[in-house]
């Protein structure tokens, strides 16, 4: 078991115990049951309070996926101070296990509302992740729109986790202080990052985001409204990009549906 992996499960066994009438657990992970407005205040909330660097993470029927394979993976979301659901497969999972329904709070319409918030709160964000460059062009999309609004710094995600770069990268952010870290690595690279680096970060707030700069930046369309309000965002994000999504979609989603079903059969023998 790496270093991480110990981590993990220590913070794992360390976080209170949360109660099932805020949550919601698909497969043993505790999603907030919490309306995306109250989220967000909660988790600005928490910059200057004295708690330390919270993790915030998300999960979709990728994710979840990923943490039924990644042991590393499921300890860090298990042991998250806040995860919330980006996904409808979430909330169909969550139907079908007859367990109370998360509400769906995606990336691209959420950090919109975040940054309104850190603008007002005169609070500053830093943007870690995406290919080179667009963290950046994502800053300037971000500060268009909010020109008061505190950009710590940016960087790509491409470096090595416990290589020199990587250590340059935590070196940067502790420089600038930023009270939040927006970090979109991809999953389980973030969780597993966010981790590896929550005890020596100066920030009060990290939050894996996925892909959420390459939307920000424009570089990504999003799918129509009428594909994301009934769950079928993933048709356009395959149809846009089908050598990176296909495996994710065409593979993992009927995975993701068995993996459901088992869980359901399993919940339904044990409370008839």
């Amino acid at each position: 078991m790496s270093v991480i992996d110990d981590a993990a499960a220590l913070r794992a066994r360390e976080r209170p115990n949360i109660q099932d009438a805020t949550t919601s657990r698909i497969f043993d992970i505790p999603i907030d049951l919490a309306r995306p407005a109250d989220l967000l205040r909660r988790i600005t909330g928490w910059v200057g309070d004295g708690g330390g660097a919270r993790r915030v993470m998300y999960v979709n029927a990728h994710v979840l996926n990923q943490s039924q394979e990644s042991p590393a993976l499921h300890a860090a979301l298990t042991s998250a101070d806040l995860v919330y659901c980006d996904g409808y497969g979430v909330r169909l999972a969550a139907k079908a296990m007859e367990a109370e329904v998360p509400h769906r709070m995606t990336g691209a319409d959420w950090v919109w509302g975040l940054a309104s918030l850190c603008e007002t709160a005169e609070l500053s964000v830093y943007l870690l992740g995406s290919d080179p460059g667009v963290a950046a062009e994502a800053a300037e999309r971000l500060h268009r729109w909010y020109p008061r609004l505190r950009i710590a710094g940016t960087h790509h995600g491409y470096f090595e986790p416990g290589s020199e770069h990587d250590q340059r990268v935590v070196e940067d952010i502790n420089a600038r202080r930023p009270d939040i870290v927006l970090v979109g690595m991809g999953s389980p690279k973030q969780e597993q990052w966010v981790q590896a680096h929550a005890h020596e970060l100066d920030t009060d707030v990290l939050w894996t985001v996925g892909a959420l700069f390459d939307y920000v930046s424009g570089r990504v369309p999003r799918a129509p409204a009428w594909l994301a309000d009934n769950g079928l965002e993933w048709i356009f994000r395959l149809a846009i990009e089908p050598n990176r999504m296909w495996r994710r979609y065409l593979l993992g989603n009927p995975v993701f549906v068995s993996r459901v079903m088992t869980q359901a059969r399993h919940r339904h023998s044990i409370h008839g």
